[in-house]
């Protein structure tokens, strides 16, 4: 008597045949694949030392552009801080010259070119993306990914595979791995080789540790900095990658104004009788001359759209947040921006017309003084709004370094201290705070001076020897 197939054995069977097919192809796959992921060294330039720095990219297109994770850089360097950029392939100890090109603030990317002659080794990342719609990864399929060894093994590429188990809004689409799939800011493939996301920094895992001295356990939190469980799906990547920078600081950088928003308290949104389904980010402070400011958004608004449409809900809530920084971020200075908000009972349409991001510390000017031993910086913006200021009242220089044992360390100066008289004159704007601090730096008879200093909101005098 003939045997007899079940329908679904047969599908499960030519699967097994499929994918054993494609398991088959992966050291060919992997090939190929590893010629869009380098590793990226600089050096970050402190007042007294250099600093040698990696991170992991993936290349993006044939004019050999990377994208570094926001992560691989300290959005608190100034650009002029980030020196030697080099690139290295896999496997390869040689490197090539780089040259960054600046942060895109929607995405967090850092943008590195590698010189010329490297270009034609490399493969862009784009052409392992699918033709036409990108795949979206279901809940338990097989993904893999590179890493990248450290630079005394040459950076030798290696072979990550997990299985998906859980996409959720970040507020970008980001999906989860049973355990790390890739590096951070690197691709993760699909069993075909197609690309499905790109690696992000890992969260935290927590374990439980016990020791000889107690037997309860107690809760640590661990992060793996050279692989990563999360990534952002293909979707959220690769309509992005041609946000590359104009200018090393990223600009132009939207902004509105509206600052230290908070996710709406359910028992808040119960109060109003919202919809559980509705969702906001309140607002604790308008600035001052800002877009919010002259939108009429005051204190305590709870802005539940943009553009008209309703702020999808997250969890966690706080996720909210990431997602009205995100929006505004998207869009350029000038842009107009329609903003529901509640205002207790009342429900008011706002019309924002977005500004060009005032001056940010990574961006203000700054002077080194080697015989008084510290760095003075501009005062900014943020500045102002940190101390509860007016931007109008701003004057004299923040401390931006302070080297141990100098003079000025010894007097007690701290970093963030707001320098504002000297020897008990006011000091004025950035220019004349330099000049005056110049002098004293030039005089090599003088033996002391005096600072008056802002710190936490409490006012010092410092009184600086010099000899």
């Amino acid at each position: 008597m003939p045997a007899r197939f079940h329908p679904c054995r047969l599908a499960f069977a030519a699967l097994a045949l499929v994918s054993a097919a494609r398991a088959a192809d992966l050291p060919s796959l992997w090939a190929e694949r590893t010629k869009c992921v380098v590793a990226v060294e600089y050096v970050i330039e402190n007042e007294n030392d250099r600093r040698p720095t990696l991170g992991y990219g993936t290349v993006i297109d044939s004019g050999g552009t990377i994208i570094l994770p926001a992560a691989a850089i300290d959005q608190r360097l100034s650009p002029r801080q980030l020196k030697d950029f080099k690139v290295y392939l896999p496997g390869d100890p040689a490197g090539y010259a780089a040259t960054y090109l600046g942060e895109d603030l929607f995405t967090g990317w850092h943008f590195v070119r590698v010189e010329e002659k490297a270009r034609g080794l490399l493969t862009p990342v784009t052409a392992f993306a699918a033709k036409g719609t990108n795949p979206v990864p279901i809940l338990g399929e097989d993904l893999w990914g590179i890493g990248l060894r450290p630079k005394e093994e040459d950076f030798t590429p290696y072979l990550l595979q997990s299985r998906l188990v859980l996409i959720q809004l970040l507020p970008q689409r980001t999906a989860v791995a049973q355990q790390e799939v890739a590096g951070p800011g690197l691709p993760v493939f699909d069993r075909a080789g197609v690309l499905v996301g790109l690696a992000i920094s890992s969260g935290g895992q927590t374990y439980m540790q016990f020791s000889q001295s107690s037997r309860s356990g107690e809760p640590i939190i661990l992060f793996d900095l050279e692989e990563s469980s999360l990534f952002l799906l293909a979707d959220e990547v690769l309509p992005n990658l041609g946000r590359v920078p104009g200018n090393v600081n990223g600009r132009p950088l939207a902004w509105l104004g509206a600052f230290s928003l908070e996710p709406m308290d359910r028992d808040v949104a119960n109060f109003l009788k919202l919809s559980p389904r509705t969702s906001g980010a309140v607002v604790s402070e308008v600035l001052e001359n800002s877009p919010a400011e002259k939108a009429g958004m005051k204190a305590h608004d709870i802005i539940v759209a943009l553009d008209g449409a309703p702020i999808p809900r997250f969890r966690p809530d706080h996720v909210v947040i990431d997602y009205v920084e995100h929006e505004i971020a998207r869009r350029k200075p000038g842009d107009s921006l329609g903003i529901t908000v509640l205002r207790g009972p009342d429900r008011l349409e706002l019309k924002a017309v977005l500004g060009d991001e005032p001056r940010l510390v990574r961006e203000a000017d700054r002077t080194f003084f080697d015989h008084l031993g510290f760095t003075a910086r501009e005062f900014v913006y943020g500045d102002s709004v940190t101390r509860r200021v007016r931007s109008a009242d701003a004057a004299g220089v923040v401390v931006h370094y302070v080297r141990p044992n100098g003079p000025t360390a010894l007097a007690g100066l701290q970093v963030d201290d707001w320098i504002q008289e000297i020897d008990g004159t006011p000091l004025k704007g950035y220019a004349d705070s330099i000049a005056r601090l110049a002098a004293i730096e030039s005089d090599l008879q003088r033996q002391e001076f005096v600072l008056l200093v802002s710190r936490g909101g409490e006012t010092a005098i410092l009184r600086v020897k010099l000899k």
